[in-house]
């Protein structure tokens, strides 16, 4: 199943008109990126958010939230989040918020 092209649309106007945001095509789906550590992305139908361990562990307690796992490990920091959690913009806009913000955080990537 290729990753979720609507979703891509709606998130595309939340993100890429920041600075030092990047689109790019990873793990068979598309990430974007805040100075080149990724913040969030799809993944078929599900929304990919990266935040701090201790944010993520209690964004786990929310409904349509649950670990990251493509390959069987599960990725700490690292959440997926069903279309459930995300059909509103509202509560797009919230994930997209909180995963640029930790990103932005990060040391930039050298190119």
């Amino acid at each position: 199943m290729p990753y979720d092209k609507t979703l891509a649309e709606r998130m595309r106007p939340m993100l890429l008109p920041r600075a030092g945001i990047s689109e790019k095509n990873m793990f068979g789906g598309i990430a974007f990126l805040v100075h080149g550590n990724m913040c969030c992305g799809i993944w078929k139908d599900l929304l990919v958010i990266r935040l701090s361990v201790d944010e993520a562990t209690i964004e786990l307690k929310k409904p349509h939230v649950r670990v990251m796992d493509i390959t069987g490990r599960p990725m700490r920091g690292w959440l997926f989040v069903q279309p459930a959690g995300y059909k509103k913009d509202t509560d797009l806009f919230a994930w997209v918020e909180k995963a640029s913000s930790f990103a932005s955080s990060l040391p930039k990537k050298k190119r």
